[in-house]
This record gives C-alpha cells, sequence and structure tokens, in this order.
C-alpha cells in the first residue's frame, strides 16, 4: 500500500498530485483546490459528476474569508465552536475561487477537519484542500487506509500517496449547513446535530433548499455491492445491527455495535466486508433516535434506495 509521510503528502500537494488524506469522519482524496488541473483529478479518479462540488479543507477557521464572503456572524460562531469537527459550511464563494471546485454553483463548503495529520499538512502546506470522500463516486466512504487502497489503488497514479492516519473515529460524513440565508437549513446529517446548531446560532433552523446541491445528499449513495435490506429477510446473507438484535441462524453477523458511536464508526467497514467476502445482501437495521442515529439511519437509507 502506497502510505507516506506528512512531509511527503505536503510535496505531492504542492506539486499538483493527490494525497488521500484521514480526516474524523472518513478519508478524502485530497487536491490543491485553487490547482484546476489537480481538482479535475479528483474528479476523474472519482468518476465524479461534474456538477458535484466538493468540499474545501483549511487548517484554521480565520481563512474563511480567504474564500467566501457575506458570513453572517452565526456562521463565524459555529465554525468558532465546532471546529476542527464535523461539520461543513456552505457560504457564498468570493468571485476569485474556481467554478471547478463548487460545481458551477456561487457557493463553497468549507470545513476544519479533526485529524492531527491533515492539519500538519494543511499547516505545512498552506493550502486549502479540495477533499471529498476517497472513493468511487456512490460507493462506500473508507474509515481506513486500507480501504482507500482498496477503492482508488488502481485509478491512482504512481505519484499519488495516500496519509495513513488509522481508524476515523466518527465514521460518517460531516453535516453539512447552508449558511447563505437568514438561518441555518442542514442539507447533510452528521455527527453535529439540528439541536447543537440551533443552540450556538440562537436560531430556529429553516428548511434546506431543494436547488442546492451538497456532496452526498442523492437519493443512492454510500452504496456497498451487496443488497442492503433494512429489515431482515430470508435473502439476507449478512447482518447490521446493535447489538441487542439478535443474529438468525445462518447469517453472518457483520457489526454489534453498542452505542451509536461505534455504529457510526463500524457501519461502512462492516458493508465492505460484505462486499469482501461476497455477501449478495445484506441487512443493515437503521437505529431509532436523532442526532447521530439520525445521520446513520440517513446513510443506511440511501444505501439501500
Amino acid at each position: 500500500m502506497r502510505t507516506t509521510s506528512v512531509a511527503a503528502a505536503v510535496n505531492a500537494l504542492q506539486q499538483g498530485h493527490l494525497v488521500a488524506i484521514p480526516t474524523e469522519t472518513v478519508y478524502g482524496l485530497a487536491a490543491n483546490a485553487r490547482n484546476q488541473a489537480a481538482v479535475a483529478r479528483i474528479y476523474e479518479v472519482k468518476g465524479r459528476p461534474s456538477d458535484h462540488p466538493v468540499i474545501v479543507h483549511l487548517a484554521d477557521s480565520n481563512q474563511i474569508s480567504e474564500w467566501a464572503t457575506a458570513i453572517p456572524e452565526w456562521a463565524t460562531r459555529l465554525a468558532e465552536t465546532f471546529w476542527p469537527g464535523p461539520l461543513t459550511l456552505i457560504l457564498p464563494k468570493l468571485p476569485e475561487v474556481g467554478s471547478w471546485i463548487t460545481g458551477g454553483q456561487q457557493s463553497i463548503g468549507l470545513r476544519v477537519p479533526d485529524h492531527p495529520l491533515t492539519l500538519e499538512v494543511l499547516r505545512t502546506s498552506g493550502l486549502g484542500l479540495a477533499a471529498p470522500s476517497a472513493n468511487r463516486f456512490g460507493s462506500l466512504s473508507p474509515t481506513d487506509a486500507a480501504a482507500v487502497e482498496i477503492e482508488l489503488g488502481s485509478y491512482l497514479a504512481d505519484e499519488d500517496l495516500i496519509l495513513d492516519g488509522g481508524a476515523c473515529t466518527v465514521g460518517v460524513e460531516s453535516t453539512i449547513v447552508d449558511c447563505t440565508a437568514s438561518a441555518p437549513s442542514i442539507l447533510r446529517l452528521g455527527a453535529i446535530t439540528a439541536e447543537e446548531i440551533a443552540i450556538v446560532t440562537g436560531l430556529d433552523l429553516i428548511a434546506a433548499n431543494s436547488q442546492h446541491r451538497a456532496p452526498g445528499t442523492l437519493a443512492n449513495h454510500y452504496a456497498p455491492n451487496a443488497k442492503v435490506c433494512t429489515a431482515l429477510s430470508p435473502a439476507c446473507q449478512g447482518l447490521i445491527a446493535l447489538a441487542d438484535v439478535p443474529t438468525p441462524e445462518g447469517v453472518r453477523r457483520l457489526a454489534s455495535p453498542t452505542t451509536m458511536k461505534e455504529y457510526a464508526q463500524q457501519l461502512y467497514a462492516a458493508m465492505r466486508t460484505a462486499d469482501q467476502t461476497g455477501l449478495t445482501c445484506i441487512a443493515v437495521i437503521p437505529p431509532e433516535g436523532n442526532g447521530l442515529a439520525a445521520a446513520i439511519t440517513d446513510r443506511i437509507n440511501r444505501a439501500s434506495a
């Protein structure tokens, strides 16, 4: 596996190559966000449609003004509260920000990831990094370096690298909050909850703008090759569910999380195990509840669509 050091990762990114980077959510496939050719290679490697925006990762919240304008005060409070962390803010982009990272939209997604190696890469390189999940478009997001190699190894060039930062501590993609209106709205569920956003901003959340394109919001996404069912059926060969859900005879148990945090951490890896062991149909039982449970359920429903 083509794992590398921070110094080599920085050099590769500055030279216009791609580096898979660890974050607390999932691994991202990173390139210099101001290098149009490098970002185009992200789209090529992922097989990602050109009208799908990518999130730009920053070293510090002070860099927001280098990418965005008309930043609401309440959006600044969100950044100060949750960054570094699993929150992406959608803001009006500066005119000079390339449309190649925004999917042609007049807004940009920004976040500061919470992983020491990637923060070191960001600080050392001085770059903003475009970094969608390091998978083929629509497939399972990788939550460790080995999964990146499985997903993208045959698509990466010799100069492209993978920075191994261990297993992701959150395991599902960031919450995406639209900050382009008078009040926040959630475009993608994640570990940062609606309740937390409302408390920090002091505002009631509004309905999301259905015309706003954001990463990971297609009806079918984050899917393994195996068919995913949200309830057990006779066809199911594998099971992912909370530990108190019994495993029927003859069904392979793929994950038995005891908490929502464990469920999020184990979900994608367990689905990937199903594919690697040749299972063709698995049951993934959505957990009940709001917050992270709702984000997990969102990913399961998209995988089963």
